[in-house]
Parts: C-alpha cells; sequence; structure tokens
C-alpha cells in the first residue's frame, strides 16, 4: 500500500482527522509547555542587568503615559539593515524587568533600544521640547511642560513594590527609600545621592533636565533614555561572535 493509500484514512473519515490533529497539537505543546514546570527561567542570565532606579522607573512611567511607545519600537530584530543602523539585536534579558515590555512593531520615529548615551542630556531635553530644532523634519510633538512639572514622589514607593511582587528583586530598603533614591539620582553633591550610589551602584547620578531647583519630569524621561541599552557590554557578544 502506497503513503498516499495510507493517509487516505485521514482524508476520508473526519473523525479520524480531528482525532490525528489533537495528538499532534497535544504532542507539541507537551514539547513547548513541560520545560516550563521545572525551569526556573527561560532568559539567559546576562551580566550586568539591573531594576531600573526610582527616577529611571518613573521616567518610564512618563514615556507610557505621553504614548511614546506608539511610535518607537524597543527590540533590534537580527538583520542586517538594523543592525547597521541601531546596533546589537536586542537581548530577552534587556526586558526581564519591564512590565510590560515596549517592544513595540510599529516606527514611525527610530527605535530606542539602544538610545541610551548616543546623545548627550542636553540633546535630549531641547529635543522633548521641540524636536523640529534638532531635527527638521520630526513630526514629534513637543513635550515642553515636563520641564515645568514637578515629579511627583507620591506613588514610587508602591510602584516598585508591586514590581518586587512580580519578581523585580527590589530590595526591603530599595522599596522604603524610594522617594529618597527617585530625588537623590537627580540632585548629585547632597546626601540623598550618596546613599543612593550604594544603593544602585553604577547608575548615573546627575542634574538631568539642567534645572537645579528642582527634579521634574524631564529629569525622569531623560534619565529613563539615557539608560536603554547601557546595561550590557556587548562587545562579550561581538566576540563571541568573532570566535565561531
Amino acid at each position: 500500500m502506497s503513503a498516499w493509500k495510507k493517509h487516505e484514512i485521514f482524508e476520508k473519515n473526519s473523525i479520524v482527522l480531528v482525532i490525528g490533529i489533537l495528538v499532534a497539537i497535544s504532542i507539541g505543546g507537551l514539547v513547548e509547555i513541560a520545560p516550563l514546570f521545572y525551569l526556573k527561567s527561560t532568559i539567559e542570565k546576562t551580566e550586568g542587568m539591573r531594576p531600573y532606579t526610582p527616577l529611571e522607573l518613573a521616567g518610564r512611567d512618563i514615556y507610557i503615559r505621553e504614548g511614546c511607545y506608539l511610535c518607537h519600537s524597543q527590540m533590534i530584530r537580527p538583520m542586517r539593515d538594523e543592525l547597521e543602523r541601531y546596533g546589537h539585536f536586542s537581548l530577552a534579558a534587556e526586558s526581564m524587568y519591564d512590565h510590560p515590555h515596549q517592544w513595540g512593531s510599529k516606527r514611525t520615529g527610530p527605535d530606542l533600544a539602544r538610545v541610551g548615551g548616543k546623545y548627550s542630556d542636553d540633546w535630549h531635553v531641547e529635543h522633548l521640547v521641540n524636536p523640529r530644532s534638532l531635527v527638521p523634519a520630526s513630526i514629534m510633538p513637543g513635550y515642553p511642560f515636563l520641564a515645568e512639572n514637578e515629579l511627583s514622589t507620591r506613588d514610587i514607593k508602591n510602584h516598585l513594590s508591586a514590581n518586587a511582587i512580580v519578581g523585580v528583586p527590589y530590595t526591603d530598603e530599595q522599596v522604603d527609600n524610594a522617594a529618597t533614591d527617585l530625588i537623590g539620582q537627580a540632585s548629585p553633591d547632597t546626601d540623598a545621592a550618596y546613599e543612593f550610589e550604594e544603593r544602585y551602584p553604577g547608575a548615573l547620578i546627575r542634574d538631568f533636565d539642567g534645572n537645579p531647583s528642582k527634579v521634574t519630569e524631564m529629569d525622569a524621561m531623560v534619565a529613563y533614555l539615557q539608560v536603554l541599552g547601557t546595561m550590557v557590554d556587548f562587545s562579550i557578544y561581538d566576540d563571541k561572535a568573532n570566535l565561531r
């Protein structure tokens, strides 16, 4: 009997076909789902990744509030044109503390996964206030009010606490001092800044918006943008790729 004849039982009997489909789906489902019951994490551990500081987290909230994700993605695909334009392709570990992630699929503006450190703080401030002053063809709206609005510290402790519940490794000390650390990161040469540095070693500490008189939403937004793509040393991955 030919292989085609053996297959006729599925083609001519809908019940057998349905049973065959269910068996195939069940096998595939077990292969995909079973490892999740004994693997603690499906994300490769990456050196350098840390939770967002309170100021960066506040900036991320503003980023979402203002709908920035509708025009900017934060995921670089492993294709040559994207690698040439934006840099190393995105790693799953880079989004491990994002709730929700900001991958996106639409790019009215450029991808921001590697924007951290690419431009100065002053550039970001000017660009957010008046995008066309730096990019004449930009259709991005301006956000001058960010530089005027003082950043609220009221909910930041609860925000860190909620993130800790879903697995972000904030310590009790970090949660309890969230409001102080939020101010400290944007207030260099203060006691709050020194305490912040102990809890978040390596994080940037500076007046991001150029206005030392108060901590604004602009401070938070720029702090968030400046950390994107800076936690991982991608030269390690490039060296590994060159060895192959």
